[in-house]
């Protein structure tokens, strides 16, 4: 069968608009504030099949996992314990245990995420630079087994 060569880039284009969306659900990360998405190449290098995982699902495949979780808190000791406090109580930053959130997208692992990875309002920088994308999700797994709210309000539990 001989295919015309000037249908190809019709062919191309039909293909595109009708399997592309289906073929690429990666999700789209934006900014807490701005809106804008965040480049996630400027991520620090780390293991990235996690947050392939999560890229596509939107869901945290670290969240409760005790291993993971463990790991989670070490990293959040290090890194965010000094404006969150120890347990996640909240010292300069909020705290991270209830139902309360500045950016009700936190609700959600993506939007925690988007969050911890480019930084929001006050002094909450991007840590992109201080952390991998995997110790991000580490980190979070570790905020959600804090939770101390109404399950019905945890949309990551859903």
């Amino acid at each position: 069968m001989k295919i015309n060569p000037w249908a190809l880039p019709a062919l191309a284009l039909l293909t595109a608009t009708c399997f592309g969306p289906a073929a690429q659900a990666e999700i789209t990360f934006r900014h807490a504030v701005t809106g804008e998405t965040l480049d996630l190449s400027y991520a620090k290098k780390g293991p990235d099949e996690a947050f392939k995982k999560f890229a596509a699902t939107g869901k945290n495949p670290y969240n409760g996992d005790k291993a993971a979780i463990e790991k989670g808190h070490s990293l959040y000791l290090t890194a965010c314990s000094g404006c969150h406090g120890h347990e996640a109580e909240g010292k300069l930053g909020p705290g991270l245990a209830d139902d309360y959130w500045t950016y009700p997208r936190a609700l959600t692992d993506v939007g925690l995420f988007e969050i911890l990875f480019g930084g929001a309002q006050g002094m909450m920088g991007p840590q992109y630079t201080n952390l991998s994308n995997d110790d991000l999700l580490l980190i979070q797994s570790w905020i959600r087994s804090l939770y101390k709210g109404d399950p019905a309000k945890a949309e990551w539990l859903k």
